[in-house]
């Protein structure tokens, strides 16, 4: 199930473009609140455990968490969803809570680490679409869209946490191991794996549910 791309990109210079934090708010049509409403913040944030301060995280049983701490979108992969929807993505139109200069989506694997000053960021796990993100996105086929685009955002756990802002530059360094990138976890989502696959994904530091998950199919 490994797939293999041009890590080429990796190493050059890369910035942070954006920050972004949210407050609860309604989406058209739910009854319920999300914090999926993210807009750039001036000025520096602090990061810490459970990402930035300030944002907001309505629904704790599926977003949050020390394992998805942060959410990142690399601004190579904004910028083609721009290209595909016809219009400018604002920072922060997918939700997410950092964007990245310079990185695909695609080039990233579990354990990969983004390095910013004192801050450090250790991949865990790829975006799942959700009905949520499809209202968000005007677009009840989204989740098929999203999906289908194999370019799924990015979720961290804090290693070190520290104050960053708009400007300071990123270091990547991928994960020594086996890679376990970012469309293969979309594409395996829910799926048994081979035990090769699933020792490898192990090997590497996913997110506390999906090696849980992993675990109970020993």
């Amino acid at each position: 199930m490994q797939r293999k791309r041009n890590r080429g990109r990796i190493g050059r210079p890369m910035k942070i473009l954006a920050l972004c934090t949210g407050n609860p708010e309604k989406l058209a049509g739910k009854s319920y609140k999300t914090g999926i409403f993210k807009h750039a913040v001036n000025g520096p944030v602090m990061i810490d455990a459970e990402g930035l301060v300030g944002d907001a995280i309505c629904n704790r049983k599926h977003h949050g968490g020390v394992d998805q701490a942060v959410y990142v979108e690399g601004s190579l992969t904004l910028d083609w969803w721009a290209q595909q929807l016809g219009r400018p993505h604002e920072p922060g139109t997918f939700g997410e809570n950092m964007v990245i200069s310079g990185l695909d989506n695609r080039d990233v694997s579990v354990g990969d680490r983004f390095v910013a000053d004192s801050l450090v960021l250790e991949v865990t796990a790829c975006r799942i679409p959700c009905a949520t993100f499809a209202a968000r996105m005007a677009d009840p086929k989204f989740v098929k869209r999203y999906t289908g685009a194999a370019r799924p955002g990015i979720y961290c756990r804090v290693i070190q946490g520290g104050v960053v802002g708009a400007g300071i530059s990123v270091e990547h360094h991928p994960f020594p191991g086996e890679k376990v990138t970012m469309p293969e976890l979309m594409e395996t989502f829910g799926r048994r794996l081979s035990e090769t696959d699933r020792a490898r994904y192990l090997a590497a530091p996913v997110h506390h549910k999906l090696r849980a998950l992993l675990e109970a199919q020993r």
